[in-house]
């Protein structure tokens, strides 16, 4: 399987992200195609990491499917040949678009990332430990990194488009999609966490947090968009090395990540683009992250 760091299929490009990019297939149907692109500190990487694209794709496929029941979702296929049956002129595309194209229905999309905190991480201990609060909201004391928050925190965030994403109030989230909405946001939001921490930790993986987006079908139905617990919108960690009281180790990015701060360390890249060049040693040890992360996730190794 190639590598793919951008695509040119034959539809309306609508739309791209960091990683991946938006075509329209109809009126009401969207073809979300996931690159093999990586950023890391909010700089897109110049190299690709092998399969990246097709687990992302294929990870969020089997959550949709994990999740029937729970939530309702935009997912209407993520096969490649059901795809190119939908929409004929993909055909002669077929091998670039092979595992990490999913055909979607259109939705208008809730300017909201719908952030849960089941452990106390990343941005989130950062605060913490600062001011003792969370978006401005205080925490219980005497808390430690990685430790387990019960309940889960709701953790809404503002969409960025470049740069970070901003940890914002449930108060200030009800005042930009109103009280209804937001409460319907939180209470999905938990619903799919909870089934999702449940399936993983069997798997012998935690989600120590992640984050969903919604959308509102042409039926007016609030669903669940885009990825979902990947290891690009989730911090995934293994259950038996989990130890409270420490960062843990993650499986998604981290050796880029590691290495990224080895170079930074040694005054070699200052934060910016253009990223310093990945050696192939970083790019292959990724992509083994990535893949291992989907076979615990789903019990299987990936085949395309």
């Amino acid at each position: 399987m190639t590598t793919m760091l951008k695509s040119d299929l034959p539809l309306p490009k609508i739309g791209h992200g960091k990683v991946r990019d938006i075509y329209s297939a109809s009126d009401d149907r969207l073809l979300l195609l996931t690159t093999d692109r990586i950023s890391a500190f909010d700089v897109v990487m110049a190299e690709t990491i092998p399969m990246k694209g097709a687990v992302l794709t294929q990870i969020s496929a089997f959550w949709f499917g994990q999740l029937e029941g729970v939530v309702d979702h935009h997912m209407i296929s993520a096969d490649t040949d059901d795809i190119i049956a939908a929409v004929p002129t993909l055909k002669p595309h077929r091998a670039e678009m092979l595992g990490r194209a999913m055909l979607c229905r259109r939705t208008t999309v809730f300017p909201i990332e719908c952030v849960i905190r089941g452990y106390l991480s990343g941005s989130a201990w950062k605060e913490y430990a600062e001011t003792g609060t969370l978006a401005g909201e205080r925490l219980p004391a005497g808390l430690v990194e990685s430790a387990k928050l019960e309940p889960a925190i709701f953790s809404p965030a503002t969409k960025a488009e470049t740069g970070h994403d901003e940890n914002i109030t449930v108060a200030r989230m009800r005042e930009a999609v109103g009280r209804e909405v937001a409460d319907e946001l939180e209470s999905k939001t938990r619903a799919i966490y909870a089934r999702g921490e449940k399936l993983a930790r069997d798997q012998g993986i935690i989600i120590a947090d992640t984050k969903f987006e919604f959308g509102r079908d042409r039926d007016g139905k609030i669903i669940l968009i885009d990825e979902v617990m990947t290891p690009d919108s989730s911090r995934f960690w293994a259950v038996d090395a989990y130890q409270p009281g420490r960062a843990q180790a993650s499986f998604d990015k981290q050796p880029l990540r590691d290495y990224l701060d080895a170079e930074r360390r040694a005054g070699r890249w200052n934060g910016d683009a253009p990223p310093p060049p990945l050696p192939a040693h970083v790019v292959e040890a990724t992509s083994k992250r990535y893949l291992e992360a989907y076979r615990r996730i789903t019990g299987r190794e990936l085949a395309i």
